[in-house]
């Protein structure tokens, strides 16, 4: 006699072969702040996003994110004026955070002067900041204010972690020189408490690895 399959013992989707779904993908604007006081409750888990004006930072998290227009991607470097905070579903308290752009010399002093202060505090009493990623054109890597992002990460125990974009604008070969010689200056300078890895959004070079390194931070 036949009998009807088991509902509890129905064999369960093949998921072998097939990408990992990305927890990242549901990344959402919640706000921008320009002063603490604009800050979300100090809760939960966040993630920033530091570099230098033009460098891909709005490109490396819309690619992490599977998004096109997530982070605006400006024409004009230094436009990001605010921390923009991005709410990452299915939880209220999973937050990407992009930085201000920092390095470009036609930003008024009195507003670098403001976003300096207010990094200070938040980089030395931000509770829910669990990681940093520090976005660097694999071709200028390490400039002062690479290093000063890194030094926030570090003196607060905190991981870092850096993108070296645009890697798709240099061969294979010199993309394994550029990543060695940062890594060395990185171990040297910071131990292993920074990680290095080559990235392109345009290209989807190191996304995967990248997003991972996030999820991680964000417990996700």
């Amino acid at each position: 006699m036949a009998h009807s399959p088991d509902p509890k013992r129905a064999a369960k989707p093949d998921t072998a072969g097939k990408p990992a779904a990305n927890p990242l993908a549901r990344a959402q604007y919640l706000l921008a702040a320009h002063t603490p006081a604009q800050l979300p409750p100090d809760g939960g888990f966040e993630v920033a996003f530091a570099g230098r004006s033009n460098a891909g930072k709005s490109t490396a998290l819309n690619a992490l994110c599977q998004q096109n227009a997530l982070a605006r991607v400006s024409k004009t470097p230094g436009r990001t004026q605010q921390l923009v905070y991005f709410n990452v579903p299915p939880t209220s308290d999973r937050y990407l955070v992009d930085l201000p752009g920092y390095g470009y010399a036609k930003v008024p002093k009195d507003l670098q002067a403001h976003w300096q202060a207010f990094l200070d505090g938040y980089f030395g009493s931000r509770m829910a900041l669990k990681g940093l990623v520090v976005v660097m054109d694999i071709r200028h890597p390490l400039k002062d204010y690479d290093r000063q992002m890194l030094g926030y990460a570090v003196s607060r125990g905190l991981p870092a972690h850096a993108l070296l974009t645009k890697a798709d604008k240099l061969g294979r070969g010199q993309q394994a020189k550029a990543m060695q010689a940062v890594r060395k200056e990185l171990q040297s300078a910071y131990g292993d408490s920074v990680g290095v890895q080559v990235f392109s959004g345009a290209a989807k070079l190191g996304v995967d690895q990248a997003r991972k390194v996030v999820a991680d931070w964000l417990e996700m």
